[in-house]
Formats: C-alpha cells, structure tokens, sequence
C-alpha cells in the first residue's frame, strides 16, 4: 500500500511539473508563475491538497493565518511538507476572486521556497490526479456552510487522509482514527476570532500529529501508523458514501415527503 500511495504521489507531481514546463515552452512566462506551478515540488514530500470552489465560507486561506509559522511547518528539515491549491471562483463572486489572487501571490512568495503550488485551469483531469495523489485532503469551511463536501469523500476512498472543520460529511465520516477533525472550540462571535482558533487547530494538528505520523518510519522506511489510517479511511469511507445513497436518501427524505405533503393538501 506504500509503494502505491508513493507511486500516486509521484504520478501527480510528474502531471503538475508537466503543466507548469508546457507553461515554460508558451514562451514569455515569468519565471514566479512557472515556480507558482509546481516546478519545486517534491515528490517524497508530505503533500496537502486543497481544491474546490473559491468562496468566502469555505476559508481557502485559513491555512495562511500565520504565514511565518506555517512556513516553518512547510521548510522543517528531514520533514517537509509541501501544498496544492486549485480551484476556481464563480463569475459573479467578486470575493472567490480575490482569494485566487491572493492564493497566487502565496505561491509567489519566496518565504515558502516553493512549497505552495496554485494549479491553473482546474478541471475534473486535475481533480482525478489530486485526489488520488496528496497524502491530505485539507477543508477549512466556516460551520455550518458546508452542503457536502464530495472531493473529500473521493480523496478518502482513494487513501488519502481528511483534515476538516466539523462540517458537511466530516460530521458523520469522522471516526477518530481516518482523518483529523479541526476544532478550535468557538462556532459563534467574531468571525474573526473563530479563525483565528480554527488557525491555532489546524497548526497544532500539523505540527503534532498528521507531520509526525507521515514521517514516523520503520526499519524498512514505512509508516506504518500512517498507513493503519489509510486502511482506516477506505474501510470507513468506502461504503457508506456514494452517488447512489445520496439520491435513495433524497427520493426517500424528501422528494417523496414532498409529494406526500403535496398530496395531502
């Protein structure tokens, strides 16, 4: 399960520096924006996938709330950790907009030496590498915005570990041992505050746990507690969640609730 998770991981890097060379060969690219790409990543690294709709609720930059200490979680000798952003915003969301430009200059930043990667043009093509190939599926939503959240369902079916807020399907996913689950305790006040605390959870999960266990290895260079999660995550996720027992729960729940209430009337 090593070999295939490492193989997936080196099967997305290859996809993202293949973009980010075909992005070198159109000629008059700035040198930033091809680093931006992804060319610097490293395929041994800790690798964390964030890639969905760009939108205020769904915090995209919360991870950036402490940029000199996430850096520091980033550069750690001997435990690197690397991230993938892609995503796109809704014409009409000025907001979604702003957090791809300012996602952008993150990736542009020299203080992370290359270790934040904004992928251009996301698409399903994207999505079915990144899915498959980060060791973490990172979701930051702000409580209780989050409808469903179905890329970490696919991240987690493929073995990829889920570090969320307790919302959408993280709720009822979440088993203690498959994932992480970012709660810094407040879910009402001051937005600002409660980022802040959400901030201070997802470091302290970083820094303590999802780092350490990526990087505990055996003898044999294996990490295994890592993998007893992984196991964890495809046995728990794999048959409770799917596109059939979405649209059996809506027909019963509520489209035929609806029809019963229609009728009644």
């Amino acid at each position: 399960m090593w070999a295939v998770r490492q193989a997936l991981r080196s099967y997305l890097i290859a996809f993202i520096r293949e973009r980010a060379r075909q992005l070198w060969l159109e000629g008059q690219v700035s040198t930033a924006r091809v680093v931006a790409a992804g060319t610097l990543l490293d395929p041994g690294a800790l690798t964390i996938g964030f890639a969905r709709r760009f939108t205020d609720y769904k915090r995209p930059d919360l991870i950036f709330h402490d940029p000199e200490r996430l850096a520091r979680i980033l550069s750690a000798l001997r435990r690197p950790v690397q991230i993938v952003f892609a995503g796109k915003a809704h014409p009409a969301d000025d907001g979604g907009k702003r957090y791809l430009q300012r996602l952008y200059k993150r990736a542009i930043d020299p203080s992370f030496g290359g270790r934040v990667a904004f992928i251009e043009d996301y698409d399903t093509h994207v999505a079915h590498f990144l899915v498959q190939g980060c060791d973490v599926w990172l979701n930051t939503p702000r409580k209780p915005f989050e409808a469903s959240g179905t890329s970490g369902m696919k991240a987690s079916i493929n073995g990829v570990l889920h570090l969320s807020c307790g919302d959408g399907w993280w709720v009822e996913g979440y088993t203690g041992s498959n994932g992480w689950l970012i709660d810094g305790g407040l879910t009402e006040g001051d937005p600002s505050a409660v980022d802040a605390a959400d901030a201070e959870a997802l470091y302290r999960l970083l820094e303590e746990e999802v780092v350490p266990a990526f990087y505990d290895r055996d003898a044999s260079n294996v990490p295994r507690r890592w993998l007893r999660m992984v196991q964890d995550a495809i046995r728990s996720v794999t048959p409770h969640f799917s596109a059939r027992r979405m649209l059996k729960q809506y027909a019963k729940e509520m489209y035929a609730s609806m029809t019963s209430q229609a009728a009644a009337k």
